[in-house]
């Protein structure tokens, strides 16, 4: 079992590699005992993303209903076949994940096969579940249970996931609007995308990492590295997207270059070494 256990956890880390070069740099940067639980986490949220952004010629809402299913089995079986869900259901039950957590962040899968414009209420409901909980899980793995810390922080992780997915609804909209038909942003008409409906919601973004900041320093020191690492990357591709003109986003993907990623690494390991983190 123990073999099992070992390859599961090690094909969430292969996912995680694939998927996203700058959350894998970012766990590198944690404290080894928080690699393989982190890597968990991202690998069931990602796999339940793909189902509905991807599985295109596939009964999406079929498939999302049976990846929830087998979630809430493995968890309560403490096993399962599938390698992502049995690597989760180790870090849910090791950690005392919350499952309203992990039924929130579902139920923002499922809005993707439903909804394709989002009003207020339902842009705040999508970006709970959809990044805020993540961001919470991650945060019980960090504080190691002690739920007062985890109390603490609990108000800035939600703003740090807040912030991460709006800079990613912002570079996605060629994607999301174009191939996808979606609007996440309330009240905005891509259609007509001017500079003052760009300002705006970098103005919210903005906001979020404000608060999110101080949350990151006052992470356990095993998690802040990676944490600090994830938080300066966003920043930098934040930084990039309000330097574009808001034609620019709706139809190109911006990026941050891989050396400047590495030069984000380099810095942020500095810093921790200094112990001016």
């Amino acid at each position: 079992m123990d073999l099992y256990t070992k390859t599961t956890l090690e094909c969430s880390k292969l996912i995680t590699e694939h998927y996203s070069t700058s959350f894998t740099l970012g766990i590198k940067t944690l404290d080894k005992e928080f690699h393989l639980p982190i890597y968990a986490i991202y690998g069931f949220v990602r796999y339940a993303d793909e189902i509905v952004d991807t599985f295109h010629g596939f009964d999406k809402k079929a498939l999302l209903a049976r990846f929830k299913a087998d979630t809430y089995t493995a968890i309560e079986e403490g096993v399962s076949l599938n390698p992502v869900l049995h690597s989760f259901q180790l870090i849910v039950n090791k950690y005392k994940i919350d499952h309203e957590l992990i039924e929130a962040f579902l139920h923002s899968m499922e809005m993707d096969l439903y909804f394709a414009d989002y009003n207020q209420d339902g842009y705040e409901e999508y970006i709970y579940g959809s990044a805020e909980v993540v961001g919470l899980m991650c945060l019980r793995v960090f504080c190691e249970g002690n739920s007062e810390q985890y109390d603490t922080l609990k108000a800035d992780a939600k703003r740090l996931g807040s912030a991460f997915q709006k800079v990613n609804f912002l570079r996605d909209i060629k994607s999301d609007f174009q191939e996808r038909g979606r609007t996440y942003f309330p009240d905005v008409d891509f259609q007509n995308f001017t500079l003052a409906d760009k300002k705006a919601i970098e103005d919210d973004i903005q906001a979020d990492f404000d608060a999110a900041l101080r949350g990151i320093l006052a992470l356990p020191k095993g998690a802040k590295g990676g944490v600090y690492l994830a938080y300066k990357y966003y920043l930098r591709l934040f930084d990039k997207i309000k330097n574009c003109p808001a034609s620019k986003i709706q139809n190109e993907r911006i990026r941050v270059p891989d050396i400047q990623k590495m030069a984000l690494l380099a810095s942020t390991y500095v810093k921790l070494r200094l112990n001016v983190l």
